[in-house]
């Protein structure tokens, strides 16, 4: 940190992100601050990796919390996940981390708004005091200055955002500095402290830009209070899982349609390159309540599509409409014209299996190869997500809207190298790689441009890319 003093005493909620990796012999990257007694909120950029991820699993992470040293002192937490916010770092760049055990310390509250200009605060950190990777420019005791919050102008050299604020001396003389990254911007709330400001970057002789904490608080309660789905809506297909899925111009007097997987289907599955369409097949459906139980049966009539080519579907019309569905409470889920992106949250609720599980995206895998069948666009979970044996099918929801983003399909079950059960990724320059135990979904998006009235598919139409069946 430039300018100001040693701090004279301990702050509970403050904290070193230590990774080995740091060039400093203490291990200290980032600052970080407690927020809830197992999480803290820090800079997104702080949680890079080299798988380049958003979410996952670190190793050897850990945070010391409460004390102002660095390598003594407070309590040493090892750090079980970290969650950048999507986007673009630029007026995104938060990140949580989820301790593996609540920490002792007493967190600091989030201030109710993004600071107006002028705000006197408070600046915290480990950062270095000078310009060279040498120890003399590592400080092991926090350091502390009060300064205000500057209008956005003396930070437009590096790009300001409405959820970033300028902070620190506008000489520069009082502003964070490498290694200060994630570290707490606060002011006064009474007798105590608020969270306003995590460092996000700067320019020498110029103030600090800071993401507004605040901003992002609809988020971070998001990600901490995520709950375990309920079974609503899922259907047990026997074998395989399924969710009652309709288009948004879909009538009440509609036959309903059922969303599974391509490899669930009773007959042939669909061979490589190629789809099936309007089969007869007859399967018994049965759709659950939030508790598992069944609320309403019902009996596929068609295969009206399905592939296993470029995603992993199948979509039948059912014996019974929207309408007299709905009479028995039987919950229809709408489809989401647009794809999940890395690190958005999504339910996989898994009929046959009756259980759920609360996942996140891990990425998105350019080409999925198994037995034959190429994928694209796949979507690998994060390493927390582990759906049992049984779960293809199993609709992957997004819990904000509701809607269905996608479907489960497929695990790498012993490490085997595209074969069945054990599928391989290949990137975008070709490198192919193999997972034991990674899980994947499929994406539901391009059903969407492919459905029309009557709860019928047509593969026609200009918008629709779905695979075809072979001539």
């Amino acid at each position: 940190m430039n300018g100001g003093t040693e701090s004279s005493a301990a702050y509970s909620f403050m904290g070193s992100l230590q990774r080995a990796e740091s060039p400093r012999p203490d291990g200290h990257v980032c600052g970080a601050a407690l927020i809830a007694p197992q999480w803290m909120v820090t800079a997104g950029h702080c949680v890079k990796n080299e798988a380049g991820v958003l979410a996952g699993y670190p190793h050897g992470w850990k945070v010391r919390i409460g004390s102002t040293s660095v390598s003594s002192g407070g309590e040493v937490v090892e750090v079980d996940k970290f969650i950048q916010r999507p986007g673009d770092l630029q007026g995104n760049d938060i990140a949580l981390l989820k301790l593996k055990t609540p920490a002792k310390s007493r967190p600091i509250k989030i201030a109710a708004g993004k600071p107006a200009e002028k705000t006197p605060v408070r600046i915290l950190g480990w950062g270095m005091t000078c310009d060279k990777l040498e120890p003399k420019c590592f400080p092991d005791h926090l350091r502390e200055a009060d300064t205000v919050v500057q209008a956005a102008a003396p930070c437009e050299d590096v790009g300001i955002r409405e959820t970033e604020i300028c902070v620190g001396s506008l000489d520069g003389k009082i502003a964070p500095t490498n290694m200060d990254s994630g570290g707490p911007a606060i002011v006064r709330a009474g007798d105590d402290w608020a969270l306003v400001g995590a460092v996000s970057g700067g320019n020498p002789g110029q103030p600090g830009v800071y993401t507004a904490v605040p901003a992002f608080r609809s988020w971070m309660n998001d990600v901490m209070a995520a709950k375990q789905p309920t079974l609503e809506g899922a259907v047990d297909l026997g074998d395989c899982s399924g969710a009652l899925v309709k288009a948004n111009a879909a009538k009440p007097s509609d036959p309903a349609l059922l969303l599974t997987n391509g490899h669930c289907v009773t007959g042939d599955r669909p061979a490589p390159k190629s789809a099936v369409v309007d089969r007869a097949e007859k399967q018994e459906v049965t759709v659950l309540d939030h508790a598992g139980k069944p609320k309403a049966t019902a009996a596929t009539t068609k295969l009206i599509y399905a592939t296993m080519t470029g995603t992993d579907v199948a979509l039948y019309q059912l014996d019974k409409t929207y309408a007299q569905l709905a009479s028995k409470g039987a919950k229809v889920f709408k489809l989401a014209a647009t794809g999940p992106r890395e690190a958005d949250p999504i339910d996989l609720i898994a009929g046959g299996l009756r259980k759920s599980w609360t996942c996140a995206v891990g990425g998105v895998v350019p080409e999925l190869r198994e037995d034959g069948h190429v994928l694209r666009n796949a979507i690998r979970y994060t390493e927390d997500c582990v759906p049992d044996s049984g779960a293809s099918g199993a609709p992957l929801i997004n819990p904000h809207t509701g809607l269905v983003v996608g479907i489960h399909n497929t695990t790498n079950q012993q490490g085997g190298v595209c074969t069945e059960n054990n599928p391989c990724e290949v990137d975008n320059e070709g490198h192919m790689s193999v997972h034991k135990a990674r899980r994947y979904g499929q994406q539901t998006a391009g059903i969407v441009p492919c459905l029309t009235a009557g709860s019928r598919i047509d593969l026609s139409l200009p918008k629709c890319t779905l695979t075809k069946p072979a001539s």
